[in-house]
């Protein structure tokens, strides 16, 4: 909440609803007591409790890990995938010249064609443990040496999936990418004319995300690890927590109703699946800017205010009432911290009705 607005907001809710002359009383706004009368519409208890003040800003639905993938194939795109879809390790990312562009778990990029004779590295133990997995190799030792059993491999592989058998790998035949890809984007048509190095999709990893454009001056609340509540479309509201927060500002130019400013990256991980499928849809996200642990709490509606300045509690005492002017702490969920004069917990404060 922001305190300033929450306060006037409570402050016009409680005169208008209670519509007592106590809320307005003069001197020190603590006179003796008095019936009430007419009595106050309805009370609410002084608790003991921690309040956890939040944020709400605007974050987006998404996926984890958006990258641009280009091959070294040359030809014309023969097929593409829908948007959306998921391509597994050993599928085809796109097809050129009906040839497949075959989609491979690992970190590092196909950077030089790998053959027998290659220097030993980690890519060649990158596609060892592919082509393992996918089942070709019986004899194929998964270590940094392009071996004659890795040259056999290759060539099995090659033919089932519809590739010159010629026991090489490069970068028109294979892209390395860390999981399964989701396409967000497809930057070739079928009947494109594609060439070494031009992007051909964007996709992301098949985890869901939400994104936040953080404004920097709120970027303390920011910390990661910390836990958020989302609210997705349609009201389903999730938990989750902050992976990753951005150390880079990034300038915001003014217009379209945003000022100009700055904000960094922020990404939380949620804590279950979320129902909708929608990719990029708006959720709002609370983060928590304050907690105060084990204070007296009202319910904000309880708060006066009074005709000197500040504001009050209306304390019901039995027949009687009485006004304490109370200091203001922290909100949350629709409480507010207060401290005065012989509060204590437990005892009972004006509502409005409900």
């Amino acid at each position: 909440m922001r305190k300033g607005l929450v306060i006037a907001g409570a402050g016009v809710l409680a005169l208008a609803a209670a519509g007592t002359a106590v809320a307005m009383a003069g001197g020190d706004g603590a006179g003796a007591a008095e019936p009430s009368s007419p009595p106050v519409p309805a009370t609410a208890s002084i608790t003991r409790q921690d309040l956890v003040d939040t944020k709400t800003v605007e974050g987006s639905l998404t996926y984890s890990g958006e990258r641009q993938v280009s091959t070294d194939a040359s030809g014309t795109v023969t097929w593409v995938p829908a948007e959306g879809a998921v391509v597994r390790r050993g599928r085809a990312l796109l097809r050129v010249d009906r040839r497949p562009v075959v989609l491979m778990y690992g970190s590092l990029p196909m950077y030089r064609p790998l053959r027998q004779g290659v220097d030993d590295g980690p890519d060649v133990e990158q596609l060892e443990r592919n082509l393992k997995v996918l089942g070709y190799g019986d004899d194929l030792t998964v270590d940094d040496h392009f071996s004659y059993a890795t040259y056999l491999a290759v060539k099995e592989w090659q033919d089932d999936a519809g590739l010159p058998e010629t026991g090489q790998v490069d970068a028109s035949q294979v892209v390395f990418l860390p999981a399964a890809a989701r396409v967000t984007d497809a930057k070739v048509e079928v009947g494109d004319r594609t060439t070494p190095g031009r992007p051909a999709l964007t996709v992301s990893g098949v985890r869901r995300l939400v994104h936040v454009d953080l404004s920097t001056d709120d970027q303390s609340l920011a910390r990661k690890g910390a836990k958020v509540t989302v609210e997705l479309p349609g009201g389903e509201r999730v938990t989750g927590k902050i992976t990753t927060v951005g150390t880079v500002a990034e300038a915001v130019p003014s217009g379209q109703g945003q000022d100009e400013g700055s904000t960094i990256d922020v990404d939380i991980t949620l804590s279950k699946t979320p129902k909708t499928r929608l990719d990029k849809a708006p959720v709002e996200v609370e983060l928590v800017s304050e907690r105060r642990e084990n204070v007296l709490a009202v319910p904000v509606e309880a708060l006066l205010a009074l005709r000197e300045g500040g504001f009050g509690v209306e304390v019901v005492e039995g027949a009687s009432t009485r006004v304490v002017p109370v200091e203001l702490g922290a909100f949350g969920s629709g409480m507010v911290e207060i401290t005065g004069a012989g509060l204590t917990e437990g005892m009972k404060v004006g509502v409005p009705a409900t």
